[in-house]
């Protein structure tokens, strides 16, 4: 769940792959990478996939571009940026409540156990809590998003415009290369048709479609 069997320079790898391999317009990729990338920075946990295919098809980018876009944000890269984006998003809004990552993890743990207790006191007797929530809303989640929305699109549109020239550099290569197997296999059976090997009738007995014999097999007449 939270680190890749093969290390995260694999799975980066992989997924630069097969943003390259996409069978699609490298512009069209491209902002597929940019609305993937973009929800991955903002705080949207559960939904990302959802605000992803969403966004992509409001920008008439790839959705599987999107899709895998989404994973930049990781266990490894999130810590840094949320932290990051909540400090620009405090002083976007002037507030001054101490920031740290331990208050921040606090926050989100507050959230959780309050949400999941409010759900419970829907099928029982206790009644619901909204002052955590309201405090994280105001401390936390906005100054998150708000601080995340500036970097995020920047961070993106750098992505966009990496993105172009590395489908293009790719599909142009294969492109070659299919055209290069394309002439040898065009050769190949230039020459098989020059050896007269191409189209030889084959050899053996020939089977009779009626009796369902080969020839030179005694068949006894069939009855009048």
């Amino acid at each position: 769940m939270f680190y890749p069997t093969g290390g995260f320079r694999r799975a980066t790898r992989y997924v630069i792959h097969r943003m390259q391999r996409l069978p699609d317009r490298p512009h069209r990729i491209a902002r597929g990478v940019f609305a993937g990338s973009l929800i991955g920075f903002l705080p949207l946990p559960g939904l990302q996939f959802l605000g992803a295919w969403g966004l992509a098809f409001l920008m008439r980018g790839n959705i599987l571009a999107a899709l895998l876009a989404t994973f930049n944000s990781n266990p490894i890269t999130t810590p840094f940026f949320a932290v990051g984006a909540i400090s620009l998003g405090h002083w976007m809004l002037g507030i001054d409540t101490p920031l740290t990552a331990e208050a921040i993890g606090d926050g989100f743990g507050r959230a959780g156990t309050e949400l999941w207790h409010n759900f419970l006191a829907i099928f029982g007797p206790e009644h619901m809590h909204w002052d955590g929530l309201a405090q994280f809303w105001s401390d936390i989640y906005l100054p998150y998003f708000i601080g995340a929305l500036g970097p995020g699109i920047l961070l993106s549109l750098i992505f966009y415009y990496i993105t172009i020239p590395l489908v293009e550099a790719y599909q142009n290569a294969r492109s070659v290369k299919f055209k290069e197997q394309s002439e040898k296999r065009l050769l190949l059976r230039e020459k098989l048709a020059a050896l007269g090997l191409r189209g030889e009738p084959k050899k053996g007995p020939v089977r009779d479609p009626v009796t369902d014999t080969k020839q030179g097999d005694d068949v006894p007449p069939p009855a009048p």
